[in-house]
């Protein structure tokens, strides 16, 4: 297997509030194919505002959880009701402003098996809206390709 150096996701939109599986390592395709290891660098966060005009409406607070290898059900909300990813996968949870930016990233790539699974959410900081709110991500990393 080779290494490639890649995005492991291009920009992608959630908009609050809920949770949505963005990223699964062995099923994802990326610009080099479907890897199965993927080592993930970085994760680029951008609160674009509202999701009609993105004029930003209002602080969000962002979540990202990483899901070990479990069932579709598990890597994204577990609760319907309040849209919130279950916090003992949580791994940074970030209050962003209108029009802030924000960069998720570790000393050591984060390391992920097939079938293991990025998820974040978009919810109500204590003094923001958060619904409507248009968050954009990025994945950085490498992945092993066949």
């Amino acid at each position: 297997m080779a290494l490639k150096k890649t995005q492991l996701l291009p920009i992608t939109t959630v908009v609050g509030v809920q949770t949505v599986g963005i990223y699964t390592a062995g099923l994802t395709a990326t610009s080099v194919g479907v890897g199965t290891t993927s080592y993930v660098k970085s994760i680029i966060m951008h609160n674009a505002g509202a999701a009609a005009n993105h004029a930003g409406t209002g602080t969000c607070r962002v979540g990202v959880y990483i899901y070990p290898n479990t069932g579709v059900t598990d890597r994204v909300a577990n609760s319907g009701s309040t849209g919130v990813g279950q916090s003992a996968y949580r791994i940074a949870q970030i209050d962003l402003a209108p029009r802030e930016t924000s960069f998720f990233e570790t000393n050591y790539p984060l390391v992920l098996a097939p079938f293991n699974a990025i998820a974040v959410d978009v919810i109500a900081s204590d003094n923001g809206a958060g619904v409507g709110t248009a968050v954009n991500f990025v994945i950085n990393g490498d992945t092993e390709t066949p």
